[in-house]
Protein backbone atom coordinates (compact mmCIF):
# COMPACT_ATOMS: atom_id res chain seq x y z
CA UNK A 1 0.00 0.00 0.00
CA UNK A 2 1.38 2.99 -0.88
CA UNK A 3 1.19 6.02 1.61
CA UNK A 4 2.01 8.89 0.15
CA UNK A 5 -0.97 10.86 -1.22
CA UNK A 6 0.82 12.99 -4.05
CA UNK A 7 2.30 10.00 -5.38
CA UNK A 8 -1.61 8.94 -5.86
CA UNK A 9 -2.84 12.21 -7.25
CA UNK A 10 0.01 11.91 -9.92
CA UNK A 11 -0.81 8.27 -10.82
CA UNK A 12 -4.59 9.28 -10.82
CA UNK A 13 -3.80 12.31 -13.44
CA UNK A 14 -1.91 10.47 -15.21
CA UNK A 15 -4.37 8.09 -15.84
CA UNK A 16 -7.01 10.25 -16.41
CA UNK A 17 -5.12 12.06 -18.49
CA UNK A 18 -4.25 8.76 -20.78
CA UNK A 19 -8.14 8.11 -20.60
CA UNK A 20 -9.17 11.49 -21.91
CA UNK A 21 -11.14 12.55 -18.57
CA UNK A 22 -10.60 15.73 -17.34
CA UNK A 23 -11.53 15.82 -12.78
CA UNK A 24 -11.03 19.42 -12.76
CA UNK A 25 -13.85 21.44 -10.11
CA UNK A 26 -15.07 24.61 -11.37
CA UNK A 27 -12.52 27.49 -11.39
CA UNK A 28 -10.15 25.13 -11.25
CA UNK A 29 -7.11 25.97 -14.40
CA UNK A 30 -7.49 23.88 -17.58
CA UNK A 31 -5.25 20.99 -18.13
CA UNK A 32 -3.62 20.10 -21.59
CA UNK A 33 -5.37 16.83 -22.53
CA UNK A 34 -3.49 14.46 -25.06
CA UNK A 35 -5.27 13.19 -28.15
CA UNK A 36 -5.42 9.89 -29.21
CA UNK A 37 -2.97 7.93 -31.49
CA UNK A 38 -3.47 7.23 -34.73
CA UNK A 39 -3.77 3.42 -35.53
CA UNK A 40 -0.39 3.46 -37.24
CA UNK A 41 1.05 4.34 -34.38
CA UNK A 42 2.33 1.85 -32.07
CA UNK A 43 0.61 1.11 -28.94
CA UNK A 44 2.48 1.96 -25.39
CA UNK A 45 3.15 -0.65 -22.85
CA UNK A 46 0.42 -1.73 -20.77
CA UNK A 47 -0.37 -0.13 -17.23
CA UNK A 48 0.53 -1.43 -14.35
CA UNK A 49 -1.97 -3.02 -11.96
CA UNK A 50 -3.74 -0.27 -10.19
CA UNK A 51 -3.93 -0.68 -6.39
CA UNK A 52 -7.39 -1.79 -4.97
CA UNK A 53 -7.56 0.97 -2.61
CA UNK A 54 -8.26 3.32 -5.30
CA UNK A 55 -12.22 4.63 -5.53
CA UNK A 56 -14.24 4.14 -8.75
CA UNK A 57 -14.31 6.25 -11.64
CA UNK A 58 -17.11 8.79 -11.96
CA UNK A 59 -19.21 7.84 -14.33
CA UNK A 60 -20.73 11.52 -15.01
CA UNK A 61 -17.43 13.50 -16.40
CA UNK A 62 -18.40 14.05 -20.39
CA UNK A 63 -15.71 13.37 -23.08
CA UNK A 64 -13.44 16.37 -24.16
CA UNK A 65 -14.25 17.49 -27.68
CA UNK A 66 -12.09 16.37 -30.20
CA UNK A 67 -10.18 18.93 -31.91
CA UNK A 68 -10.72 19.01 -35.70
CA UNK A 69 -7.17 18.50 -37.48
CA UNK A 70 -5.62 21.12 -39.08
CA UNK A 71 -4.94 20.35 -42.80
CA UNK A 72 -1.95 20.36 -44.28
CA UNK A 73 -1.58 23.38 -47.07
CA UNK A 74 -1.02 22.40 -50.36
CA UNK A 75 1.26 23.96 -53.62
CA UNK A 76 -2.08 25.53 -54.84
CA UNK A 77 -2.98 27.36 -51.23
CA UNK A 78 0.03 29.19 -50.83
CA UNK A 79 0.78 31.48 -53.75
CA UNK A 80 4.65 31.89 -54.76
CA UNK A 81 6.16 34.77 -53.29
CA UNK A 82 6.70 37.94 -55.50
CA UNK A 83 3.64 37.23 -57.95
CA UNK A 84 0.53 39.06 -57.63
CA UNK A 85 -2.70 37.51 -57.74
CA UNK A 86 -5.34 38.04 -60.50
CA UNK A 87 -7.13 40.17 -57.83
CA UNK A 88 -4.36 42.28 -57.06
CA UNK A 89 -4.40 45.67 -59.07
CA UNK A 90 -1.71 46.91 -60.69
CA UNK A 91 0.40 49.58 -58.30
CA UNK A 92 -0.55 53.20 -59.62
CA UNK A 93 2.36 54.98 -60.95
CA UNK A 94 3.59 58.33 -59.76
CA UNK A 95 0.68 61.23 -59.69
CA UNK A 96 1.68 64.31 -62.38
CA UNK A 97 2.20 67.51 -60.97
CA UNK A 98 -0.67 69.47 -61.65
CA UNK A 99 0.07 73.70 -62.55
CA UNK A 100 -0.79 76.15 -59.42
CA UNK A 101 -4.47 77.34 -60.12
CA UNK A 102 -3.79 81.22 -61.59
CA UNK A 103 -6.56 83.73 -62.13
CA UNK A 104 -8.55 84.20 -65.01
CA UNK A 105 -7.92 86.81 -67.72
CA UNK A 106 -9.49 90.27 -66.70
CA UNK A 107 -12.42 91.11 -69.43
CA UNK A 108 -10.94 94.32 -70.60
CA UNK A 109 -7.37 95.81 -70.41
CA UNK A 110 -7.09 97.38 -66.75
CA UNK A 111 -9.47 96.00 -65.26
CA UNK A 112 -8.42 93.91 -61.70
CA UNK A 113 -8.54 89.66 -61.40
CA UNK A 114 -12.04 88.51 -60.58
CA UNK A 115 -9.88 86.79 -57.47
CA UNK A 116 -8.91 90.30 -56.16
CA UNK A 117 -11.29 92.29 -54.73
CA UNK A 118 -10.26 95.84 -54.84
CA UNK A 119 -10.44 98.00 -52.08
CA UNK A 120 -13.99 99.77 -51.56
CA UNK A 121 -13.75 103.38 -52.52
CA UNK A 122 -14.98 105.06 -49.66
CA UNK A 123 -15.86 108.90 -49.97
CA UNK A 124 -13.93 111.22 -48.13
CA UNK A 125 -15.95 113.81 -45.55
CA UNK A 126 -15.21 116.63 -48.01
CA UNK A 127 -16.93 114.22 -50.98
CA UNK A 128 -20.09 114.42 -51.51
CA UNK A 129 -22.58 111.15 -51.78
CA UNK A 130 -22.57 110.24 -55.71
CA UNK A 131 -26.22 110.77 -57.66
CA UNK A 132 -28.57 108.10 -58.00
CA UNK A 133 -27.78 106.16 -61.85
CA UNK A 134 -30.01 107.60 -64.41
CA UNK A 135 -29.94 105.48 -67.76
CA UNK A 136 -29.62 107.92 -70.40
CA UNK A 137 -32.25 107.49 -73.32
CA UNK A 138 -31.50 107.50 -76.68
CA UNK A 139 -32.71 109.68 -78.71
CA UNK A 140 -33.91 108.76 -82.80
CA UNK A 141 -31.47 110.13 -85.15
CA UNK A 142 -31.69 110.38 -89.17
CA UNK A 143 -32.73 112.49 -91.76
CA UNK A 144 -36.78 111.05 -91.27
CA UNK A 145 -36.81 112.26 -87.35
CA UNK A 146 -38.80 115.46 -87.35
CA UNK A 147 -36.96 117.59 -84.45
CA UNK A 148 -38.80 118.12 -81.27
CA UNK A 149 -40.64 121.37 -80.43
CA UNK A 150 -38.59 122.65 -77.26
CA UNK A 151 -41.08 124.57 -74.56
CA UNK A 152 -39.71 128.00 -73.38
CA UNK A 153 -38.28 127.97 -70.21
CA UNK A 154 -41.12 128.82 -67.24
CA UNK A 155 -38.34 130.93 -65.77
CA UNK A 156 -38.68 134.36 -65.90
CA UNK A 157 -35.31 136.01 -67.53
CA UNK A 158 -34.42 139.14 -68.87
CA UNK A 159 -34.19 138.37 -72.68
CA UNK A 160 -36.74 134.86 -72.76
CA UNK A 161 -36.30 133.03 -76.24
CA UNK A 162 -38.29 133.48 -78.77
CA UNK A 163 -41.51 130.50 -78.94
CA UNK A 164 -40.93 128.56 -82.52
CA UNK A 165 -43.84 127.19 -83.91
CA UNK A 166 -44.45 123.37 -84.35
CA UNK A 167 -45.51 124.34 -88.23
CA UNK A 168 -42.72 126.36 -88.75
CA UNK A 169 -40.06 123.86 -87.36
CA UNK A 170 -41.80 121.20 -89.65
CA UNK A 171 -41.68 123.61 -92.67
CA UNK A 172 -38.32 124.14 -92.28
CA UNK A 173 -37.05 120.22 -91.99
CA UNK A 174 -39.48 119.57 -94.85
CA UNK A 175 -37.37 122.22 -96.96
CA UNK A 176 -34.33 120.85 -95.88
CA UNK A 177 -35.03 116.93 -96.06
CA UNK A 178 -36.12 118.19 -100.19
CA UNK A 179 -32.89 120.01 -100.33
CA UNK A 180 -31.26 116.61 -99.42
CA UNK A 181 -33.25 114.52 -101.65
CA UNK A 182 -32.54 116.72 -104.32
CA UNK A 183 -28.90 116.72 -103.90
CA UNK A 184 -28.66 112.74 -103.79
CA UNK A 185 -30.62 112.30 -106.42
CA UNK A 186 -28.34 114.65 -108.58
CA UNK A 187 -25.29 113.06 -107.54
CA UNK A 188 -26.74 109.37 -108.35
CA UNK A 189 -27.92 111.07 -111.75
CA UNK A 190 -24.21 111.97 -112.36
CA UNK A 191 -22.28 108.86 -111.45
CA UNK A 192 -25.11 106.77 -113.49
CA UNK A 193 -24.44 109.49 -117.00
CA UNK A 194 -21.32 108.88 -116.35
CA UNK A 195 -21.35 104.85 -116.29
CA UNK A 196 -23.59 105.29 -119.31
CA UNK A 197 -21.30 107.14 -120.97
CA UNK A 198 -18.65 104.92 -120.50
CA UNK A 199 -20.67 102.17 -121.99
CA UNK A 200 -21.29 104.14 -124.64
CA UNK A 201 -17.60 105.37 -125.03
CA UNK A 202 -16.35 101.02 -124.66
CA UNK A 203 -19.33 100.17 -127.04
CA UNK A 204 -18.43 102.65 -129.78
CA UNK A 205 -14.80 101.62 -129.43
CA UNK A 206 -14.60 99.96 -132.57
CA UNK A 207 -15.93 102.76 -134.91
CA UNK A 208 -14.16 105.30 -133.19
CA UNK A 209 -10.53 103.27 -133.31
CA UNK A 210 -11.72 103.22 -137.01
CA UNK A 211 -12.41 106.82 -137.25
CA UNK A 212 -9.71 108.56 -134.98
CA UNK A 213 -6.94 106.37 -135.92
CA UNK A 214 -7.12 107.08 -139.65
CA UNK A 215 -7.53 110.66 -138.78
CA UNK A 216 -4.76 110.64 -136.75
CA UNK A 217 -2.57 108.93 -139.25
CA UNK A 218 -3.92 111.68 -142.15
CA UNK A 219 -3.30 114.93 -139.87
CA UNK A 220 0.25 115.10 -138.63
CA UNK A 221 1.01 119.00 -138.57
CA UNK A 222 -0.35 118.92 -142.35
CA UNK A 223 -2.63 121.88 -143.82
CA UNK A 224 -5.65 120.97 -144.68
CA UNK A 225 -5.72 121.47 -148.04
CA UNK A 226 -7.81 119.68 -151.26
CA UNK A 227 -5.67 116.56 -150.88
CA UNK A 228 -6.54 116.65 -147.13
CA UNK A 229 -10.11 116.58 -147.68
CA UNK A 230 -10.27 113.62 -150.42
CA UNK A 231 -8.43 111.88 -148.11
CA UNK A 232 -10.62 112.46 -144.98
CA UNK A 233 -14.42 112.10 -147.20
CA UNK A 234 -12.92 108.43 -148.09
CA UNK A 235 -12.26 107.79 -144.66
CA UNK A 236 -15.89 108.90 -143.71
CA UNK A 237 -17.84 107.05 -146.31
CA UNK A 238 -15.64 103.46 -145.31
CA UNK A 239 -16.98 104.32 -141.64
CA UNK A 240 -20.01 104.25 -142.87
CA UNK A 241 -21.55 108.12 -142.32
CA UNK A 242 -22.54 107.79 -145.73
CA UNK A 243 -21.89 109.75 -149.07
CA UNK A 244 -23.88 112.39 -148.56
CA UNK A 245 -23.13 113.08 -145.30
CA UNK A 246 -19.16 112.31 -145.86
CA UNK A 247 -19.40 115.25 -148.13
CA UNK A 248 -21.33 117.65 -145.90
CA UNK A 249 -18.87 117.05 -142.81
CA UNK A 250 -15.52 117.86 -145.18
CA UNK A 251 -17.51 121.02 -146.89
CA UNK A 252 -18.31 122.59 -143.28
CA UNK A 253 -14.61 121.43 -142.31
CA UNK A 254 -12.65 123.09 -145.00
CA UNK A 255 -15.31 126.06 -144.88
CA UNK A 256 -13.97 127.14 -141.44
CA UNK A 257 -10.23 125.84 -141.43
CA UNK A 258 -9.23 125.18 -145.20
CA UNK A 259 -5.52 126.04 -146.07
CA UNK A 260 -4.97 125.89 -142.26
CA UNK A 261 -2.50 124.11 -140.67
CA UNK A 262 -4.21 121.25 -138.34
CA UNK A 263 -3.98 118.62 -136.06
CA UNK A 264 -5.80 115.22 -135.54
CA UNK A 265 -7.32 116.54 -132.34
CA UNK A 266 -8.86 119.47 -133.68
CA UNK A 267 -10.31 117.55 -136.84
CA UNK A 268 -11.80 115.42 -134.51
CA UNK A 269 -13.84 118.35 -132.41
CA UNK A 270 -14.41 119.85 -135.64
CA UNK A 271 -16.36 116.86 -137.00
CA UNK A 272 -17.06 115.77 -134.03
CA UNK A 273 -19.40 119.07 -133.45
CA UNK A 274 -20.64 118.79 -137.19
CA UNK A 275 -21.89 114.92 -136.30
CA UNK A 276 -23.67 116.54 -133.55
CA UNK A 277 -25.89 119.05 -135.31
CA UNK A 278 -27.00 116.65 -137.58
CA UNK A 279 -27.68 113.89 -134.80
CA UNK A 280 -29.59 116.83 -133.38
CA UNK A 281 -32.95 116.56 -134.43
CA UNK A 282 -33.58 113.02 -134.27
CA UNK A 283 -32.20 112.34 -130.79
CA UNK A 284 -35.79 112.39 -129.34
CA UNK A 285 -37.29 110.12 -126.78
CA UNK A 286 -40.48 108.50 -126.35
CA UNK A 287 -43.71 110.32 -125.30
CA UNK A 288 -46.25 108.17 -123.33
CA UNK A 289 -49.60 109.88 -123.87
CA UNK A 290 -51.69 109.22 -120.72
CA UNK A 291 -55.00 110.05 -123.15
CA UNK A 292 -54.75 106.66 -124.39
CA UNK A 293 -54.18 104.43 -121.59
CA UNK A 294 -52.41 102.27 -123.07
CA UNK A 295 -50.01 103.94 -124.92
CA UNK A 296 -49.37 100.63 -127.45
CA UNK A 297 -45.89 100.18 -128.64
CA UNK A 298 -45.48 98.34 -132.12
CA UNK A 299 -42.20 96.84 -132.21
CA UNK A 300 -40.81 95.26 -135.81
CA UNK A 301 -37.76 94.85 -137.71
CA UNK A 302 -35.85 91.57 -139.53
CA UNK A 303 -35.18 88.45 -138.28
CA UNK A 304 -31.83 88.78 -135.54
CA UNK A 305 -32.12 92.46 -135.20
CA UNK A 306 -32.70 92.00 -131.61
CA UNK A 307 -36.22 92.79 -131.21
CA UNK A 308 -37.37 90.53 -127.86
CA UNK A 309 -34.22 91.74 -126.06
CA UNK A 310 -34.75 95.34 -126.81
CA UNK A 311 -38.74 94.90 -125.82
CA UNK A 312 -37.40 93.72 -122.16
CA UNK A 313 -34.60 96.82 -121.75
CA UNK A 314 -37.66 99.60 -122.88
CA UNK A 315 -39.74 98.00 -120.47
CA UNK A 316 -37.54 98.29 -117.88
CA UNK A 317 -36.48 102.05 -118.33
CA UNK A 318 -40.20 102.72 -118.29
CA UNK A 319 -40.83 100.32 -115.13
CA UNK A 320 -38.00 102.44 -113.43
CA UNK A 321 -39.63 106.09 -113.69
CA UNK A 322 -43.09 104.12 -112.61
CA UNK A 323 -45.09 103.31 -115.16
CA UNK A 324 -46.88 99.68 -115.54
CA UNK A 325 -45.85 97.95 -118.65
CA UNK A 326 -47.73 94.74 -120.07
CA UNK A 327 -45.83 92.68 -122.86
CA UNK A 328 -47.73 90.64 -125.79
CA UNK A 329 -45.85 87.61 -127.55
CA UNK A 330 -46.91 88.14 -130.90
CA UNK A 331 -43.98 86.22 -132.32
CA UNK A 332 -45.76 83.52 -132.40
CA UNK A 333 -43.53 81.63 -135.25
CA UNK A 334 -40.58 81.46 -133.89
CA UNK A 335 -40.29 78.58 -131.30
CA UNK A 336 -38.12 80.32 -128.72
CA UNK A 337 -39.42 83.56 -128.57
CA UNK A 338 -42.60 83.10 -126.34
CA UNK A 339 -40.63 81.63 -123.61
CA UNK A 340 -37.92 84.52 -124.03
CA UNK A 341 -40.48 86.87 -123.59
CA UNK A 342 -42.17 85.39 -120.26
CA UNK A 343 -38.43 84.95 -118.88
CA UNK A 344 -37.42 89.06 -119.54
CA UNK A 345 -41.24 89.92 -118.43
CA UNK A 346 -40.75 88.01 -114.72
CA UNK A 347 -37.23 89.72 -114.74
CA UNK A 348 -38.44 93.00 -115.53
CA UNK A 349 -42.13 92.46 -113.49
CA UNK A 350 -44.31 92.96 -116.67
CA UNK A 351 -47.32 91.00 -116.98
CA UNK A 352 -46.95 89.03 -120.63
CA UNK A 353 -50.01 87.61 -123.11
CA UNK A 354 -49.02 84.85 -124.47
CA UNK A 355 -50.72 81.87 -126.86
CA UNK A 356 -49.77 78.58 -127.84
CA UNK A 357 -47.26 78.81 -130.97
CA UNK A 358 -48.59 79.08 -134.67
CA UNK A 359 -51.44 80.92 -133.58
CA UNK A 360 -52.78 84.22 -135.17
CA UNK A 361 -50.67 87.52 -134.57
CA UNK A 362 -53.19 89.69 -135.28
CA UNK A 363 -55.82 87.99 -132.59
CA UNK A 364 -53.38 88.22 -130.43
CA UNK A 365 -52.57 91.84 -130.44
CA UNK A 366 -56.28 92.43 -130.32
CA UNK A 367 -56.77 90.25 -127.22
CA UNK A 368 -54.09 91.96 -125.13
CA UNK A 369 -55.14 95.63 -126.04
CA UNK A 370 -58.33 94.86 -124.53
CA UNK A 371 -56.41 93.21 -121.24
CA UNK A 372 -54.33 96.36 -121.00
CA UNK A 373 -57.22 99.11 -121.52
CA UNK A 374 -59.31 96.72 -118.84
CA UNK A 375 -55.87 96.84 -116.27
CA UNK A 376 -55.33 100.51 -117.21
CA UNK A 377 -51.52 99.47 -117.97
CA UNK A 378 -49.73 102.67 -119.25
CA UNK A 379 -48.06 101.20 -121.48
CA UNK A 380 -48.45 97.75 -124.61
CA UNK A 381 -45.58 96.54 -125.91
CA UNK A 382 -46.12 94.51 -128.92
CA UNK A 383 -43.28 92.02 -130.50
CA UNK A 384 -43.59 90.88 -133.79
CA UNK A 385 -41.65 88.07 -136.09
CA UNK A 386 -38.90 88.86 -137.83
CA UNK A 387 -39.96 89.68 -141.44
CA UNK A 388 -37.54 89.66 -144.62
CA UNK A 389 -38.12 93.04 -146.56
CA UNK A 390 -38.17 91.24 -149.15
CA UNK A 391 -40.74 88.58 -148.41
CA UNK A 392 -44.40 90.29 -149.44
CA UNK A 393 -46.84 87.57 -147.57
CA UNK A 394 -44.66 88.02 -144.04
CA UNK A 395 -44.62 91.90 -144.63
CA UNK A 396 -48.72 91.79 -145.01
CA UNK A 397 -49.49 89.98 -141.56
CA UNK A 398 -47.67 93.35 -139.88
CA UNK A 399 -50.39 95.18 -141.92
CA UNK A 400 -52.60 93.19 -140.28
CA UNK A 401 -51.94 93.19 -136.90
CA UNK A 402 -52.11 97.46 -137.20
CA UNK A 403 -55.73 97.26 -139.33
CA UNK A 404 -56.90 94.49 -136.19
CA UNK A 405 -55.47 97.31 -133.98
CA UNK A 406 -57.18 100.10 -135.35
CA UNK A 407 -60.79 98.24 -134.36
CA UNK A 408 -60.27 99.28 -130.69
CA UNK A 409 -58.67 102.70 -131.07
CA UNK A 410 -58.59 104.41 -134.48
CA UNK A 411 -55.14 105.92 -133.38
CA UNK A 412 -53.03 102.38 -132.32
CA UNK A 413 -50.43 101.60 -132.71
CA UNK A 414 -49.49 104.89 -131.20
CA UNK A 415 -45.62 104.18 -132.40
CA UNK A 416 -44.40 101.55 -134.54
CA UNK A 417 -40.82 100.86 -133.18
CA UNK A 418 -38.10 99.84 -136.22
CA UNK A 419 -35.07 97.76 -134.67
CA UNK A 420 -31.63 97.90 -136.39
CA UNK A 421 -28.62 95.86 -136.38
CA UNK A 422 -25.72 98.69 -136.36
CA UNK A 423 -23.64 95.40 -137.82
CA UNK A 424 -25.47 95.28 -141.04
CA UNK A 425 -24.10 99.01 -142.27
CA UNK A 426 -25.56 100.66 -145.39
CA UNK A 427 -28.31 97.47 -145.44
CA UNK A 428 -29.77 99.23 -142.96
CA UNK A 429 -31.35 101.95 -145.55
CA UNK A 430 -33.18 99.11 -147.61
CA UNK A 431 -34.73 97.78 -144.30
CA UNK A 432 -36.28 101.70 -143.16
CA UNK A 433 -37.10 101.77 -146.60
CA UNK A 434 -39.06 98.73 -146.99
CA UNK A 435 -40.85 98.91 -143.59
CA UNK A 436 -41.68 102.49 -143.54
CA UNK A 437 -43.85 101.40 -146.81
CA UNK A 438 -45.78 99.17 -145.37
CA UNK A 439 -46.33 100.26 -141.43
CA UNK A 440 -46.09 103.79 -140.21
CA UNK A 441 -42.58 103.71 -138.85
CA UNK A 442 -42.56 106.53 -135.91
CA UNK A 443 -38.77 105.75 -134.39
CA UNK A 444 -36.14 103.70 -134.60
CA UNK A 445 -34.01 101.76 -132.24
CA UNK A 446 -29.86 100.85 -132.57
CA UNK A 447 -28.98 97.95 -131.32
CA UNK A 448 -25.46 95.97 -130.79
CA UNK A 449 -23.54 99.01 -131.57
CA UNK A 450 -20.51 97.27 -128.86
CA UNK A 451 -20.09 94.46 -131.16
CA UNK A 452 -19.89 96.90 -134.85
CA UNK A 453 -17.22 99.48 -136.56
CA UNK A 454 -20.16 100.31 -138.24
CA UNK A 455 -21.44 103.29 -135.63
CA UNK A 456 -21.18 105.62 -138.36
CA UNK A 457 -24.73 104.44 -140.03
CA UNK A 458 -26.69 106.21 -137.58
CA UNK A 459 -25.62 109.50 -138.80
CA UNK A 460 -25.78 108.60 -142.18
CA UNK A 461 -29.88 107.07 -141.20
CA UNK A 462 -30.50 110.63 -139.40
CA UNK A 463 -29.32 112.41 -142.56
CA UNK A 464 -31.38 110.59 -144.82
CA UNK A 465 -34.69 109.70 -143.41
CA UNK A 466 -34.91 112.03 -140.73
CA UNK A 467 -36.49 109.43 -138.32
CA UNK A 468 -36.70 110.21 -134.28
CA UNK A 469 -34.06 107.55 -132.97
CA UNK A 470 -35.32 106.83 -129.52
CA UNK A 471 -32.82 104.71 -127.94
CA UNK A 472 -29.46 102.85 -128.50
CA UNK A 473 -27.99 99.65 -127.11
CA UNK A 474 -24.62 98.87 -126.51
CA UNK A 475 -24.82 95.54 -124.63
CA UNK A 476 -27.07 92.67 -123.48
CA UNK A 477 -27.57 94.11 -120.22
CA UNK A 478 -30.73 95.50 -118.79
CA UNK A 479 -29.57 99.10 -118.42
CA UNK A 480 -27.41 98.84 -121.62
CA UNK A 481 -29.85 100.82 -123.68
CA UNK A 482 -30.46 104.35 -123.01
CA UNK A 483 -32.33 107.03 -124.63
CA UNK A 484 -30.40 108.60 -127.95
CA UNK A 485 -28.44 112.06 -127.26
CA UNK A 486 -26.43 113.31 -129.68
CA UNK A 487 -23.67 115.24 -128.26
CA UNK A 488 -22.06 112.02 -126.09
CA UNK A 489 -22.55 109.71 -129.54
CA UNK A 490 -20.92 112.13 -131.42
CA UNK A 491 -18.16 112.63 -129.49
CA UNK A 492 -17.69 109.16 -128.56
CA UNK A 493 -17.53 108.24 -132.17
CA UNK A 494 -14.46 110.47 -132.90
CA UNK A 495 -12.83 109.37 -129.25
CA UNK A 496 -12.88 112.12 -127.55
CA UNK A 497 -14.27 112.59 -123.66
CA UNK A 498 -18.26 112.77 -123.84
Amino acid sequence: MNDNPLRQTEKRGWLRRALGRDDRRDGDPPQTTIAMLPEAQTVPDPLPDLPPDLPPLPSDVPEPPREPAIPTPGPDLIPPPDTPGPEMPVPPGPEPELPPPTAPEPEYPGAPSPGVIPPPATPGPEMPPPPPFQPEIPRPIGPDVVPPVIPPSKLPGPDPAPVVARDAVQAEWIARRSQEVRAKLAAQETTEKAGWLGRLRRGLGRSSAKLAGGIGDLFVKRKLDDAALEELEDLLITGDLGIETSARLTKALSDARFGDEVSADEVRVALADEVAKVLAPVAQTITINDAYRPHVILVCGVNGSGKTTTIAKLAHLFRSVGFQVMLAAGDTFRAAAIEQLQIWGERTGCPVIARPQGADAASLAFEAFEQAKAAKAHVLLIDTAGRLQNKAHLMSELEKICRVLKKLDERAPHDCLLVLDAGVGQNAHNQVEVFRNMVDVTGLAITKLDGSAKGGVVVALAERFKLPVYAIGVGEGMDDMRAFDARSYARSLLGLDA
